[in-house]
């Protein structure tokens, strides 16, 4: 799935002639497949079966080194998987209780740069709330997060004293309810885009049709990149342009209702990558022996 080129594995299946697809897979110009080390990197390439692509981009690319027969432009995977999870999603009573009828803020997946920002917004918007899932959330980062937010409650406690719904903020101190979450947002916010890897799933906020806000560091993203393009998603670069860029959105119902609208649409019509991917299994008998 789109970055794994494990050569000694890749090497042996093709040897053993067990076909191998790559899906989702994404390409871009400063990758060593088009350097002077294509060569090899090539090689890795031609053990696949089958390559599906995220977009038209990719495999023009992969044709300038001669990949062309078996590629095919499918879409991301991770817009089906998001959409069937959405489909699926049931109310958390506890969470609608939290929100009351207060303007919030879903972040998930954050780090400490995400969390700093966060906090130097919410320093000047007390009146609103903030539901955050930290990407780790091992004791220290946790108390590191109370330290921050000093007038948090944790989820955990949420549940277990069913105290805390007054609290300005909430900590998600578990694991797997991240995706259920951002639906309750008025506006997000995803983690990851002031670090070196990027940021994290977007779609997971956006397949609820709603707009979302990530750090600088996006551009190996191909829905992040297209979402800012249709309006639907923000990159900022610090604390000021946060505070900007939200308050600008919900200060105005009709241009966030616009956007939301967006960013939904942007991912209904972006699904079906799996079955174009299990389309071609079925009709190549890969499923069969």
């Amino acid at each position: 799935v789109k970055y794994e080129y494990w050569y000694h594995y890749l090497t042996a299946l093709k040897q053993e002639k067990i076909p191998v697809l790559l899906v989702s897979a994404i390409f871009r110009k400063s990758q060593p497949f088009f350097t002077s080390k294509q060569l090899f990197w090539k090689k890795i390439l031609d053990s696949f079966a089958h390559i599906f692509v995220q977009h038209s981009t990719s495999k023009q690319l992969l044709s300038t080194i001669g990949i062309e027969q078996q590629v095919t432009v499918a879409g991301d995977t991770r817009f089906d998987r998001v959409v069937a999870v959405a489909s699926e999603s049931t109310p958390i009573e506890m969470i609608e209780h939290f929100i009351g009828n207060k303007t919030t803020i879903v972040a998930g997946s954050t780090w400490k740069a995400d969390e700093q920002l966060l906090a130097s917004y919410f320093e000047k918007h007390p009146q609103q709330k903030l539901i955050i899932a930290p990407h780790e959330i091992h004791a220290s980062h946790i108390r590191a997060l109370m330290q921050i937010f000093p007038n948090a409650v944790l989820y955990s406690q949420l549940i277990e004293q069913n105290t805390g719904d007054d609290a300005p903020v909430l900590i998600i101190d578990n694991i797997g309810l991240l995706s259920k979450l951002y639906q309750y947002g008025h506006l997000t916010y995803v983690g990851g885009g002031f670090n070196s890897s990027g940021i994290h799933n977007i779609l997971e906020s956006a397949v609820y049709g709603k707009v979302v806000i990530f750090g600088p560091n996006y551009e190996k993203f191909a829905e992040a990149k297209a979402l800012v393009e249709t309006g639907a998603a923000f990159s900022v670069s610090d604390a000021i342009t946060f505070e900007k860029t939200a308050s600008g959105l919900l200060e105005n119902d009709g241009l966030l209702k616009s956007k939301n609208n967006t960013a939904r649409t942007f991912v209904q019509e972006n699904a079906g990558a799996t079955k174009k991917i299990m389309d071609y299994i079925y009709a190549n008998r890969l499923l069969t022996n």
